[in-house]
Order: C-alpha cells, then sequence, then structure tokens
C-alpha cells in the first residue's frame, strides 16, 4: 500500500470511512470526489482536501516525518512502500539488557542492498552512528522502539528523531507473534550464517575480548543477518497487511510515477 491510497490521517476518517471510500472507487487522493464518498460530510470533506493538498507537496519532497507524524502509530507501516529506497534496517548487539551497565558491541545497518557493521572499540561512535540515522529517511527495527533505540541513546547521548517502523508491532497486528527468529522460521526467511541466539552473541563478544578474532567475525555475521533479514520481513508483513486492510481485488500497489492507480 502506498502513502496515496490513504485518507486515514484526517481528522473525522476512521478505517470504516476509508474502506467505504475505496469501495466506491476513491482509491487514491486524485481520486477524491464528495459526491463519491458516501457518508462524508462537507467539512470531513474539507479536511480531506486540504490534507491532500498538503501531503501530496509533503510527498513530493519525500517528507517522511510528515507523514510519521500525521499517521496513526498502528497504520504508520503505510509509509514503507513510499520510502523503502530510503529504509534504513538496523539492530545492535549488547552484552546484556540493561542500557546503564552493559555495553553496545555491533551495530549493524542494511542499506540499498549493502550492509555495514560497526564494531566496539573500532568504529562504534556516536558520530558514525548519527551519520547513519540522518542519512535515513526511515529505520527498520524489531522491537527497537523498546531496546536498540533507547539503548543507543543512553549509551552514546543520542537523540534518534529518525521515523521508526518497528515492525514487531505490524507482525502483532499481522497475526505473526514471538521473537524475530520464530516468525523467521515461521515466514521461511532463512539465514545465511549458522543459528545462534543473543546469548551466544555475549559469549562471542567476551571470546573476542580474550583475544579470539573468529569470535569476532561469527558475531558480525549474526548481527548483519539481523538487519538484511529484516528487509525480507518488512516486505513480507506489509503485504500481508495491505491485503487485509484494501478491498480484495484492488492492487494499491500499481500506481504510476505520479501516484495516480494503474487500472
Amino acid at each position: 500500500m502506498r502513502i496515496r491510497n490513504s485518507f486515514i490521517p484526517v481528522e473525522g476518517v476512521g478505517s470504516t470511512t476509508e474502506r467505504r471510500m475505496w469501495e466506491n472507487g476513491i482509491r487514491e487522493w486524485n481520486e477524491f470526489r464528495v459526491e463519491r464518498a458516501p457518508g462524508v460530510g462537507a467539512t470531513t470533506a474539507s479536511r480531506i482536501e486540504s490534507f491532500i493538498d498538503e501531503a501530496a507537496e509533503r510527498l513530493d519532497d519525500r517528507d517522511a516525518e510528515y507523514f510519521d507524524r500525521a499517521f496513526p502509530s498502528g497504520e504508520r507501516w503505510r509509509l514503507y512502500e513510499d520510502f523503502r529506497d530510503g529504509a534504513c534496517f538496523f539492530d545492535i548487539e549488547t552484552t546484556g539488557l540493561s542500557q546503564e551497565r552493559d555495553r553496545v558491541t555491533t551495530v549493524s545497518f542494511h542499506r540499498d542492498g549493502d550492509t555495514e557493521t560497526l564494531v566496539r572499540g573500532r568504529d562504534l561512535t556516536a558520530a558514525a552512528l548519527r551519520e547513519q540515522f540522518d542519512a535515513a529517511d526511515v529505520l527498520v527495527t524489531f522491537n527497537g522502539a523498546r531496546f536498540d533505540v533507547p539503548f543507543l541513546e543512553t549509551s552514546f547521548d543520542l537523540e534518534v528523531d529518525t521515523p521508526h517502523l518497528d515492525l514487531m508491532y505490524p507482525c502483532r497486528t499481522a497475526g505473526l507473534t514471538g521473537g524475530l527468529k520464530p516468525i523467521e522460521t515461521e515466514l521461511g526467511i532463512a539465514r545465511d550464517g549458522p543459528e545462534l541466539t543473543g546469548r551466544d552473541a555475549v559469549r562471542l563478544w567476551y571470546e573476542y575480548e580474550d583475544g579470539d578474532e573468529r569470535a569476532l567475525e561469527r558475531l558480525v555475521s549474526y548481527n548483519r543477518d539481523d538487519t538484511v533479514n529484516l528487509r525480507a520481513l518488512a516486505d513480507e508483513v506489509t503485504r500481508r497487511l495491505h491485503e487485509e486492510t484494501f478491498p480484495t481485488g484492488v492492487d494499491a500497489r500499481e500506481t504510476d510515477e505520479a501516484g495516480r492507480t494503474v487500472d
């Protein structure tokens, strides 16, 4: 689903009203006509038109922050399709769960098919992290809102304000529960490296500190797999939510460069 298919950011437009509009042929912004929107009063119609005028300009400017603010939290997955090419998938490894006592060991970023890993004691710095976040339209994590982002903010005195899609919540909406790896298994998303756990990641870091360079290689490989697989997960879960949300037989992903739906 693309942003241009959405009317739910508008005050007075809930999921029921939005779906009714879709079913009456108003599948994207350029198709909005008051006479084709049953149940939409004059005030709401005016708000929709004002939203479309501003949102179209913001989308042309690739202003992800605007849409991050505009969409209800449970619907922010809809930003993914439009900002997928500027998304940064990232994941951290630490020596434990305490932001105050434990340390970040590696942070991997996957963007445009390339993956980069920052390592504690080498190139993992606040400046390097800030550069990665500033270059992204949208951050994509799994449980990053509760763990990865606040851990980095505490450890490196950062403020991460890039729009953030935490896939744990869209996964739950799509009926996919549990941790990242069980969900990967359920969806058939394979990993290139060996099967490891978060506990293994802690052990590997301490083995590296004791002089085992191969332990760091395994840790980095594990961390990188997490980020690469986040792209596959984001693709799949947003596809599922699109199918659950949009009326059957209407494909909101088939649009031309101007955002008009192609019949």
